[in-house]
């Protein structure tokens, strides 16, 4: 690999992929090498036919380094929400100084006094991040590296990997010959990626649904607030066409990509695909599950504690359900909120299902080259290493 080169494994619900790239002009991302390779994918936080998720690993792995021509001696593994526990906690310490500097120290000593995780063997702390910070005034704010101050405190976020997740990907990884490996979360990845820091502010209700897992977060300034997943998605639409209608899943595949919510259809419309199937029939089943998404979806919003504001739209990105037409607006008919599709803004990759993937490139970019970023001061306080 080159100096700027930069190579994150993102693990999706049914495809892992591997991205090899650096910053481009205008802030953007380069990407040299891309692998991706299907797998029996992950739920209820457990891989499914572990023995062969290695292989698959280094398959991907094999086909990026190919085509970047290049060889990978670090990568950034980003960990699903299905195997992160997140913990939001209220910090506080004073000075002896009525007038000290807050300095990125401060803001290191900060994070670990709330950092008690260490004592469990279940878990890893992968980031650290504020949701604010505050100063002896009680003003809240993101950033206080400078400022003056008798106190410093902050609600910080703390994000962690299952233990079992880590000496999983680890061993596989060393039998890889890859023996610089760091974790951060796929979530937080992509929450930074996808909303600038005035959205963010505002609070950010992700819902990530995959083909078989849904991760729902919300986020507040740099930091994850909630975070829940459960093991339905995308898939489970193909599947319940395929189990009504007795046919393969490949072609309830293609049905499914054909569905239209947003129409009325009356017994005179089908969709065609190698069969003709009847459309309304067909969108009172994608809807059903839909349905059942989305009642999941709201049992873990309200599992929540924080309070979002009726104006703040769910952000729909992911490969299961967002590229379906009419499937943002059955969500936010059941959810009672608006719904609105996000993507990342990179071109020819302007789809939803790219969002983890190029969100992991963004911030492995930063943690790697942080002063480029003007992220030196940062970069401690959201990343735990």
């Amino acid at each position: 690999m080159t100096q700027q080169d930069v190579a994150i494994l993102d693990f999706g619900s049914s495809t892992i992929t591997i991205l090899i790239g650096q910053r481009g002009i205008n802030n953007t991302l380069t990407i040299s090498g891309k692998g991706e390779t299907e797998y029996a994918g992950y739920g209820e936080g457990e891989f499914f036919r572990p023995e062969q998720l290695g292989q698959a690993v280094a398959h991907a792995i094999n086909i990026a380094e190919t085509t970047a021509k290049t060889k990978i001696t670090k990568l950034y593994v980003g960990v699903p929400g299905d195997f992160t526990v997140c913990v939001c906690k209220d910090v506080e310490r004073t000075f002896d100084n009525i007038k000290h500097k807050i300095t990125a120290a401060d803001i290191e000593e900060l994070h670990e006094q709330g950092n008690t995780f260490y004592r469990d063997p279940a878990v890893k702390v992968i980031n650290i991040q504020p949701v604010y910070y505050t100063l002896s005034n009680e003003r809240r704010l993101i950033e206080p590296v400078g400022l003056v101050s008798s106190k410093l405190g902050g609600h910080i976020s703390y994000l962690m990997a299952e233990t079992k997740f880590i000496n999983t990907v680890d061993s596989i990884m060393n039998a890889l010959g890859i023996a610089e490996v760091e974790y951060v979360s796929s979530i937080l990845a992509e929450t930074l990626f996808l909303f600038d820091e005035v959205k963010r502010d505002q609070y950010v209700v992700l819902l990530d649904v995959g083909y078989i897992t849904t991760s729902v977060a919300v986020a507040r300034g740099d930091g994850i607030l909630s975070l829940h997943s459960f093991s339905l998605g995308g898939g489970n639409i193909a599947g319940d066409l395929a189990n009504y209608f007795q046919i393969s899943y490949a072609e309830a595949e293609a049905l499914k990509r054909r569905v239209t919510l947003t129409l009325s259809m009356g017994p005179d419309d089908y969709y065609e695909v190698t069969d003709r199937y009847p459309a309304a029939l067909v969108n009172e089943i994608v809807t059903a599950r839909i349905g059942s998404i989305a009642k999941t979806v709201q049992k873990c919003l309200d599992l929540n504690e924080y309070v979002v504001p009726n104006n703040i739209p769910y952000s729909l990105t992911g490969g299961g359900v967002a590229y379906m037409r009419g499937a943002k607006e059955v969500l936010s008919d059941m959810l009672q909120r608006r719904v609105e599709v996000v993507a990342p803004r990179i071109p020819q990759m302007e789809v939803p299902g790219w969002s983890s993937s190029l969100g992991l490139l963004d911030l492995a970019i930063k943690i790697q080259e942080p002063q480029k970023q003007g992220f030196l001061d940062k970069v401690k306080k959201l990343f735990k290493k």
